[in-house]
């Protein structure tokens, strides 16, 4: 068995992958450890599948899956975990913003003991607007989690076999894995990291998918947007009768406005109206992941595999 397994989601990063193989072969072998690559195409419509079938067949230490359609980052993270044959595990981006040098220092430290090492980025090369979006989120999600959730702490880790394996036992179909990560427990150690630069290609984690990977993050750790909604029903419940109040004490006292009264009703109306709504989003989004779960469907399908997953 290999002494480190490396998860790789790829999704349209043909140009990447065989410099991030070169750089991982010339740090991890000059160290004396035994590695294997597992690269998860994700429904990529480069020729990233191609490039993996290339590097699988002439080099012995590199496998490959091949999904059958784009199913998401975290969903081709767990799949590869699933797969994933090692003394230790890996996970770390093909865009080399995780660069091979942390990642033997993440697999030193894990050899000191522990069960599961992870990064801590202390900077990110994004502009101001992304670096600002990440710190109010991740700073968000610690506060609102109902378990403790590594701020600034992403994919990026080392992981013992037995940890993946318990962490493979886990029944959710929508997975937060540095959520799950957390919830797991056990020997869990930080390493601070400076998160590099794109190699080439464009980033695919548009806004919109980061959007919806923090929602992801709020919903399946944090009761705290019901509580929320709840507080703020009994708010705008107390300012409206507060607001009646008023209104009879302004007509007792022959103070009210000629035409006030409309007025006072289609603004209620609104606001009350807007805090329904929001409310049922907020339902909704608890509600659409359970009629997620309940379907019972796999977090992603192989297409292909690629490579043998025995060391030679």
């Amino acid at each position: 068995m290999y002494d480190l397994c490396l998860v790789v989601p790829a999704y349209n990063e043909q140009e990447n992958l065989p410099v991030l193989l070169d750089e991982l072969t010339e740090v991890l072998k000059s160290a004396g450890v035994r590695f294997q690559v597992l690269f998860v195409d994700d429904g990529s419509r480069d020729s990233t599948p191609e490039v993996i079938r290339n590097l699988v067949s002439r080099h012995q230490n590199v496998r490959g899956l091949l999904l059958t359609r784009n199913f998401g980052h975290q969903a081709a993270v767990s799949i590869g975990l699933s797969h994933a044959r090692g003394k230790a595990v890996a996970v770390m981006d093909a865009d080399l913003q995780d660069r091979p040098e942390d990642l033997l220092q993440l697999y030193r430290r894990y050899l000191a003991g522990t069960d599961v090492v992870y990064a801590v980025r202390t900077s990110r090369p994004e502009n101001i607007l992304k670096r600002f979006a990440y710190a109010a989120f991740y700073r968000i999600l610690a506060r609102m989690a109902n378990i403790s959730i590594p701020v600034d702490s992403g994919d990026f880790c080392v992981m013992s076999q037995e940890f993946v394996t318990r962490l493979n036992h886990l029944p959710e179909r929508l997975r937060y894995l540095r959520g799950l990560r957390a919830w797991l427990g056990g020997r869990q150690v930080p390493v601070a990291v400076e998160r590099g630069a794109r190699r080439a290609g464009r980033p695919q984690y548009t806004f919109a998918k980061l959007v919806r990977l923090a929602i992801d993050g709020l919903v399946s750790f944090s009761y705290v947007p019901l509580r929320l909604a709840s507080l703020l029903g009994i708010t705008v419940s107390g300012l409206a009768l507060v607001g009646i109040i008023v209104v009879l004490a302004w007509k007792y006292l022959g103070l009210l406005p000629s035409g006030a009264g409309l007025a006072t009703i289609a603004l209620s109306v609104l606001l009350i109206g807007g805090v329904q709504v929001f409310t049922l989003g907020i339902l909704g989004e608890y509600v659409g992941r359970i009629f997620d779960e309940v379907k019972g469907r796999p977090v992603a399908v192989v297409g292909e595999v690629l490579g043998n997953d025995t060391e030679p």
